[in-house]
């Protein structure tokens, strides 16, 4: 059943309640107004709760009647907060929700987005793996960076030049014990995570949504300093929801139980950032295909020209001791080329002019990186069986195959087939000390993992090969074909080259 229409009149309620409040001045302290709250019904068929305050306004609204939209509802949210020129704040009551907010999210916006779990340990990796996203998705200025939302984001940067730079400082040292700078959270236009953290975070935004995926305190349930409008969504379908976790509203006492909630929420950033990965290194590999087929040859050529001049004019002048050394030079630099084009010239040059995955091809790579991803093993075993499932992924994922992905999901899924299903009647072993370890040994993993594909991340874009690729995107969105262009004017090099050449063999 398409559920599209709901999701749009559940947004667009929302929206005309913060609309109708984006007037009213934002005021850090709040005063209520004299009187009992106003109560009516809204379009959702919920009763509403509207307590104006001298600062803002707090509404109590009914959640969708279908649990399942409200996900989804909060992504659109967060993607019309973006259009808009707005910040947001989406607080939860805690981490059970942020995965599956997280999947919902545009992927194009995602970076723009701070999803934050409650624990610091856990929520220091979200948040430098998010800096890391965004510097990444800045630095490729591909088309899932353009639009209106990622100018307002360079603008914000270029505004805060200073804080965004000690953030990506901060990140970069990776000291657990490091607290990140305090207004790092105003970078970000949308913030998603738990009031707990919200309110050390305490970064004002124009809209803020309350979540009750769990009760909230009733500290939280009141106007949010800073904003125009509050809305919070009363407790009912909403509270039973279970995210990715699985641990719904429960309150995560256990060790063991914390830690997978954790992982679920570090798991998808592991995913965001394998994306960006894998989409950083298609686009370069396959620019680097059509560089070899363009470029590279005729450099070898004109280099192998160039040696052979070299030593053509050292031989009409045997002892001149520079015709000499530029001679051996031109040598050293055509056999070094020639070495190179060797080494690279077994693969055929694509036919395409450039990696451009689909939203559906990044989609289905994101969530089965999510569920496959080494990281994410039970033991050495398990562990060489997903490495091999994700270097097909990748391989998949490089080449547009999306039939390709759907094949390694369909051998992930017969892989899981009963390997951790209890039998009927059993009943599921507590949680024990050893289960917590091997998670906190799991998250560990994520962890390197995150800070290895920074390090990935920041030598690729430090290459001299992407330096290129990136004047050659700017070129491109001029109309221009800038390796094209190259090949043009060593065609011509060389053509002067070989006739120079031919001179002195006369």
């Amino acid at each position: 059943m398409d559920s599209a229409p709901d999701i749009a009149t559940t947004v667009d309620a929302w929206l005309r309640q913060f609309a109708a409040h984006s007037a009213v001045s934002s005021a850090p302290t709040f005063k209520k107004h004299a009187g009992p709250p106003q109560v009516f019904l809204g379009p959702l068929g919920g009763e509403h709760r509207a307590a104006e305050f001298s600062g803002g306004a707090f509404i109590e609204i009914g959640a969708p009647v279908d649990p399942s939209i409200t996900v989804t509802a909060l992504a659109a949210l967060a993607a019309e907060a973006l259009a808009r020129d707005r910040t947001l704040w989406i607080v939860t009551a805690d981490d059970a929700w942020l995965p599956d907010i997280s999947n919902a999210l545009d992927l194009r916006l995602r970076p723009l987005c701070l999803v934050l779990p409650g624990a610091d340990y856990a929520g220091g990796i979200a948040l430098r793996a998010t800096l890391a996203l965004l510097k990444s998705r800045l630095t490729r200025a591909a088309e899932d960076s353009e639009g209106p939302a990622w100018a307002a984001m360079r603008a914000r940067l270029r505004t805060d030049d200073g804080l965004w730079r000690s953030s990506l400082a901060w990140s970069a040292r990776g000291l657990d014990r490091e607290a990140p700078p305090a207004a790092i959270g105003s970078l970000f236009p949308v913030r998603i995570g738990p009031w707990a953290l919200a309110e050390r975070l305490a970064a004002p935004a124009d809209w803020v949504m309350l979540i009750q995926s769990a009760q909230l305190p009733d500290q939280v349930r009141a106007p949010w300093p800073g904003a125009s409008c509050t809305l919070m969504l009363a407790a009912g379908p909403v509270s039973g929801l279970g995210g990715l976790s699985g641990f719904g509203g429960l309150v995560v006492m256990d060790e063991a139980m914390r830690l997978s909630a954790e992982i679920e929420v570090l798991g998808q950033e592991l995913a965001e950032m394998e994306l960006e990965l894998a989409t950083a290194q298609g686009e370069l590999a396959r620019f680097t295909e059509r560089y070899h087929a363009l470029v590279a040859g005729r450099m070898a050529e004109l280099d192998r020209i160039q040696a052979d001049l070299a030593q053509a004019r050292m031989q009409r002048s045997p002892d001149d001791p520079v015709l000499d050394r530029a001679a051996r030079q031109a040598g050293t630099r055509a056999e070094q080329s020639r070495r190179e084009r060797t080494a690279y010239a077994s693969g055929e040059p694509s036919t395409e002019q450039a990696f451009k995955p689909s939203n559906d091809l990044k989609k289905r790579f994101r969530q089965l990186a999510q569920k496959i991803h080494p990281d994410r093993a039970d033991n050495e075993a398990d562990r060489a069986w997903r490495t091999q499932l994700m270097s097909e992924a990748n391989r998949a994922y490089r080449a547009g195959d999306v039939g390709g992905l759907d094949e390694v999901f369909a051998l992930w899924l017969e892989g899981q087939a009963g390997a951790h299903q209890p039998l009927s009647g059993a009943v599921l072993p507590a949680p024990t000390f050893a289960a917590a370890e091997a998670l906190a040994a799991e998250a560990a993993k994520i962890r390197q993992r995150l800070a290895a594909i920074s390090a990935l991340l920041d030598q690729i874009y430090g290459s001299k090969l992407y330096e290129l690729f990136a004047a050659a995107r700017v070129a491109e969105r001029q109309g221009r074909d800038l390796l094209q262009e190259m090949a043009q004017r060593l065609d011509s090099q060389i053509a002067l080259a070989n006739r120079e050449l031919d001179g002195l063999g006369a």
